[in-house]
Parts: structure tokens; sequence; C-alpha cells
């Protein structure tokens, strides 16, 4: 086997491993980055570049982006005295695209889990409590996935917060926009019925 067919098998059992991609994938992907090389790998190797080199963890919430304080963080409109905490950055971009929110985040980077070994000190749940205390926070709001790990981590947070005065809320859970009965698991309809509000 050449040096560039160990190099292009490497780079496929490179893309294997990002989530989504299998190894049928990743051949595929890498496939057409070749054919496509001008248009296509060339920009992507320069920005990964980039992105490698100049890509951090707000020091603050946890959010990536290029500076120590991410742009959420640093926008004083923003400083609405609520924090939304999430599991990972991908929550956090997706509240951002619903354009909902308009407070500060915290990433938990995780969820805690006897299992896997993961307790308080491995997340950044000391670091939330830390802002709490700092930034005058009046309301934190959990936006947590509906799983075991999600729930337990919810309700740890909220029992530390119990005596801040803090006011702790989660996210509705229930029927989604354009969901049909039939086709919901058990669960979301009885997380629906509890959640039931005034028509």
């Amino acid at each position: 086997m050449s040096q560039g067919t160990r190099d292009i098998e490497a780079l496929i059992e490179t893309m294997a491993r990002l989530p989504g991609l299998g190894p049928r994938s990743a051949r595929r992907a890498v496939l057409h980055l070749i054919k496509k090389r001008a248009a296509l790998m060339a920009p992507l190797a320069t920005i990964m570049g980039h992105v490698a080199a100049s890509a951090r963890e707000c020091s603050r919430c946890g959010n990536i982006g290029t500076e120590d304080i991410c742009a959420i963080c640093a926008n004083p409109a923003r400083q609405t005295g609520e924090i939304c905490v999430v599991e990972d950055v991908a929550d956090l971009w997706a509240m951002e695209r619903g354009q909902a929110f308009r407070g500060r985040y915290h990433v938990l980077g995780g969820t805690l889990s006897a299992l896997d070994a993961v307790g308080p000190d491995e997340l950044h749940i000391p670091r939330l409590l830390d802002r709490i205390a700092e930034e005058g926070v009046t309301e934190v709001i959990l936006a947590l996935n509906a799983t075991v790990d999600g729930q337990t981590t919810a309700h740890y947070i909220a029992e530390a917060l119990e005596a801040s005065g803090v006011q702790v809320t989660s996210l509705a859970q229930g029927v989604p926009i354009g969901g049909e009965l039939d086709y919901l698991d058990d669960g979301t309809i009885q997380a629906a019925l509890r959640a039931r509000k005034r028509f």
C-alpha cells in the first residue's frame, strides 16, 4: 500500500469517528471531497486549520467561540438575570436558533451519571453555582434532556439552589408542534397531560 493510499485510508478512518458517520458514509464523503478537491477539500482544510488554532471554550459559560468570553456573555443586553442551563454546546446552539431566549447560558459538559462515575465536580456545576452568586441571577432555566441522567442532573441542581432564593424552572415537555398523538410515546403523552394549561 502506497503512502498516498494510507493517507486516504487514515482520512476515512478519522472521518468515520465523527458523529453520524460510519465507515461507509466516511468513505463516500472522502471520495466526494477528493473529486471536488479545489472547490471543497482545499477550503475545508484551510478553515479547519483556522478553527483548530482559534476555537476555545468560553471561560464563563462553556460555549465555543474564538474569544475567552463568548459573544453571548459579552453582550450587555443579555444581562437579564436569567441563565439557561444546557447539557452541551449543541443544545445551546439549538436554543439560539429558536431566538426565543435572550438571557445567558451555562453549559454543563454532560450529565450526572453514577454508571459512568460522572459527579458534580466532573461537570461545570460548581462554576454554575459561583456564577449565580456573582451575577445576580434571578432565574435558572433547566433545559436538560428528558433522560434519566438529564432529570437526575436537573434535580441535583434544583436542590443545590433551594436555599438561594433563585427561581428554578424547566422547559415544558409534551406534544410537539405538528405532532400527532398516535405517534407519541407514553412518557410524552403523560408529560403533556401534566403540563396542560387553560385553552
